[in-house]
């Protein structure tokens, strides 16, 4: 069993720190170029969040490391939130309409 949980804990998710997100027009996005700046609503300040499985677990502060971006964590999930977020996801979408997962057959000739 203790073999299990090692294996278990070794095994990699991927962390995400989102700055922000916000909806664009797709106009807007068919007219980003080279060098356009996007603003975000979201101050300068405020804490970035931190995710697993797209479940927000904690926020913190972006830093530098060497030459790499970092975060500084603020505020972390308990233990069981955290180990709950790298679960399947707990809102699933809504359910298909009648058919629309099925393909479409060519009508009979």
């Amino acid at each position: 069993m203790a073999d299990d949980l090692n294996r278990i804990m070794r095994l990699e998710v991927p962390l995400i720190v989102q700055i922000a997100e916000r909806r664009m027009m797709l106009s807007e996005v068919t007219s980003l170029t080279h060098g356009s700046i996007i603003e975000l609503p979201k101050a300068i300040d405020e804490p970035l969040d931190v995710l697993i499985n797209n479940a927000m677990i904690g926020h913190g502060h972006a830093v530098k490391v060497s030459e790499n971006f970092g975060i500084h964590i603020t505020q972390i999930s308990n233990l069981r939130e955290r180990v709950q977020a790298m679960g399947p996801d707990p809102e699933p979408g809504p359910a298909p309409e009648d058919g629309a997962d099925q393909p479409e057959t060519a009508p009979a000739a």
